[in-house]
Order: structure tokens, then sequence, then C-alpha cells
């Protein structure tokens, strides 16, 4: 058990490293976007197109990725998701105009979209629920370290090297991680005589067998649309934080740009923060004997309604009121998504875990990049204050969805009862 638990930390360890060097290769393009857009003659505009393209293929391939998972386990999708965007992120070098550099973005969107739901299997796979959200957490903190590290870095490089150099080195980073995860798993097999031991795994193939139900069953029922929806809000929320905050600082609140590289790592390394924090607590309550379902709620109610405080940041006194309160929202989103993203996949069965997940990671990109021209035009017209109300409304609308999916369990095929048969007894 022991030998088992220490390899399932292993393996978290690497899906954590693959979410910074996942969140640090997308995270390139923003820092050197002067550069680029100068030595390749691109408007904003031609900068939204590459973008979009980034977006929309992540979008699908969260979908794809997570039935490729389903299919053939974290352990082989972890290999090919890995190297694909990696070579994807090394060939930015080589672009000479809008449409290599778009081409690049949506490839490189489709080898980070499969990553995600490819980890939550192996979090599924790895931890039982006790210790899921905390798998969960870290996982997701490797999102923030990779937001947190990407600008003084890719800065260094490219005012020494180039930004070819930049987007070179960063990309080739993901080749690291693959000899460790073949070790990993070849002691692994040296250790059970099998390459994916994963408690879930043995768990998932005996639901197979027992339940008979169907994607299309679980895809319609209310427990699941209800969570896919809170995601998708909140999904949005974070897509204004992470695109938008930097503008608002420096719009509004007057901060230089030397500024904002002193300052705005604070509402991150909050967030970091947050996921681990509202991983433990949603676990220590489940050690209490509080029941899954009763402690995904209580941390979720809570996280959820500092994200609500946070959103007040437009109504801030001062720059650094307005700081910390942001800093408390995002605190408040990454505990709410440690525990939304477990509780997806707890309800999920385990056959269709990934996938299910990577649906509702695919619903939150698109309503995400939906939302980016109604701000930009909404911050054009009138300013920031509306966005911010937009955002609280948001988590509010998240915690009633929450309340009506009812029971945090998983969903099973409904079973059609026969009608009796009145059997007749002789007088």
């Amino acid at each position: 058990h022991n030998s088992r638990s220490s390899h399932a930390w292993v393996v978290l360890g690497l899906l954590f490293a693959g979410s910074v060097v996942n969140y640090m290769d997308r995270a390139v393009l923003g820092v050197v976007m002067p550069q680029i857009r100068s030595d390749l003659a691109l408007t904003n505009t031609d900068y939204g197109l590459a973008v979009n393209a980034f977006l929309s293929m992540y979008m699908i391939f969260y979908i794809v990725g997570g039935g490729v998972a389903d299919r053939l386990g974290c352990r082989r999708t972890y290999l090919i998701t890995v190297a694909f965007w990696s070579v994807a992120s090394a060939l930015h070098a080589l672009a000479r105009g809008l449409l290599s550099l778009s081409v690049l973005r949506a490839l490189l969107g489709m080898g980070e979209g499969m990553f995600y739901p490819t980890a939550l299997r192996g979090a599924t796979e790895w931890f039982p629920p006790k210790n899921r959200a905390k798998a969960v957490g870290i996982i997701l903190c490797g999102a923030s370290v990779g937001v947190l590290i990407t600008p003084p870095i890719v800065a260094w490089l490219t005012i020494r090297y180039g930004w070819r150099t930049a987007f070179l080195l960063t990309g080739v980073s993901g080749f690291l991680l693959l000899l460790p995860w073949v070790n990993i798993h070849r002691k692994i097999r040296q250790a059970f005589g099998v390459a994916d031991p994963a408690p879930a795994l043995a768990e998932s193939q005996q639901a197979d067998a027992s339940d008979p139900i169907t994607l299309r069953e679980v895809l319609t029922r209310r427990k699941y649309i209800c969570l896919l929806a809170a995601r998708s809000m909140t999904d949005t929320a974070w897509y204004f934080y992470l695109f938008w905050i930097s503008g608002y600082f420096q719009d509004v609140r007057g901060f230089d740009l030397g500024t904002i590289g002193r300052r705005l790592w604070i509402p991150y390394l909050s967030a970091d923060v947050g996921a681990l924090v509202g991983a433990w607590v949603s676990s220590a309550l489940i050690a209490r004997g509080f029941g899954l379902d009763r402690s995904r709620k209580v941390t979720l109610m809570a996280s959820a309604s500092l994200c609500v405080l946070g959103a007040q940041a437009y109504a801030a006194d001062s720059s650094a009121w307005a700081l910390g309160l942001i800093s408390i929202g995002l605190f408040g989103h990454l505990a709410w998504s440690s525990n939304l993203h477990t509780a997806i996949s707890e309800v999920a069965p385990p056959k269709f875990v990934a996938l299910l997940y990577g649906i509702t990671g695919a619903s939150g990109t698109l309503l995400g990049a939906i939302t980016q021209p109604l701000i930009g035009h909404t911050v054009d017209r009138v300013g920031y204050e509306p966005a911010f109300q937009a955002v609280a409304v948001l988590y509010l609308t998240a915690m009633a969805l929450l309340m009506s999916a009812g029971k945090i369990e998983r969903i099973v095929a409904r079973v059609t009862r026969l009608p009796a048969t009145v059997v007749e007894l002789p007088q």
C-alpha cells in the first residue's frame, strides 16, 4: 500500500510539472507579443486571430483528449500530449507571418487541450476520494505557477537571444518530463507486474461491467448539466482575470509596466494557495466524517463567496485594496476549481471520466472565448465596473447551479422496474 501511495505521488509530481510547462508554453506569446508583431508586421486584429486559432483547437481537443485518455489511460496519453505540444511550441521559432503563426498556435492548442483531461484521469486512477481534491488542486496549481514564472524567464531569454530562441527553449523543456515519466512507469511495472495498477482502474473496469449507462444518458442528466454550467460560468470569470487584469491596473489604477511586474504576481500566488487550501479543507472534512457531498459543497460555497467578494475590487478606495480583493477572488477561484473539477470526476461514470471532464472544459473555453469581445466592447464604452459586476453574478449563478445539481455522487443507469406480476393462488 505504501509503495502504491509513493508511486501515486511521483505520478502526481509529473502531472504538476506538466501543468506548469503547459501554461508556460501557452503564455510565451503574450510576453513577446510586441516583438512578434513588429518582426512579423502583424496588427492587433492579426494577433487576435492567432489567439483564437489556439482557443478553437484547445476547445475541440479538450473533448478529443478526454476520449483518448479514457481509451488509452493516463500513462500513454501523457506521453502523446506532452511530446505533441512541445514540438508545436518549439516550432514557433520558425513563424514567418500570420498564417504560419496561426497554424502553429492551432497545433499548440491541439496538444495542450488534451493535457488536463489526461491529468484528471491520472488523479482519478491513482487517488481515492479523500485525497482526490488534493491531487486536482496540485495539478491546477501548476497552471498559475506557469503564469507566474513565464514573464521573467521569457523576458530574460528574449532580451539576450531573441523571441525565437525563447520559444525554442521553453518548447524543448517539455521533453525533460518524458524520461522521468517512462522511468516511473517502468518502476511501477517492476513493483506490480503491470504498467497501470492504479486503484481506480480496476474500480472503473468493474463499474463498466456492472453499469450499462451510455454517454448520451449522462449528458442529459441534471446533475451533470448543472456542474457543466457552473464550471462554464466560473471559467469565464477566470478568463476575465487572466486577460484583462493587467490592463485594468494600468488603465484605471495608474500602474506602469514596472509596477505590474512587481505587483501582479501576488494574485496568482494567492490563487496557488487557494488551490491547495480548498483541496485540503474538503479532504479534512471528508476525513472527519462529513461525507463527500457535504464536504465538497461546504468548501465550494465558501470559495465562491470569496470570489463574489473579490469582484468588488472596482469599488476599492486604493489600488492596494483593489489588488488585495482580486487576490482574495483568485484564492477563492482556485479553491472552487480544485473541488468542482474533482466533483465532476466523482459524478462521472469511470469509463467516461476524462471525456466528460473534457466536455466541461471545452464549454468553459467556448464561453470564455465568446465573452472576450463583449468585455472589450464594454470596457471601451463604459469601463471595467460592469465586467466586475458580471463576474460576481457568474459566481452567484454557479452557486445556485451547484445547489440544483443534487447530491455529488456517481451517475448510474436508471433502473427500469418491471410491472409486478399478480399470481393467482388456488382457492
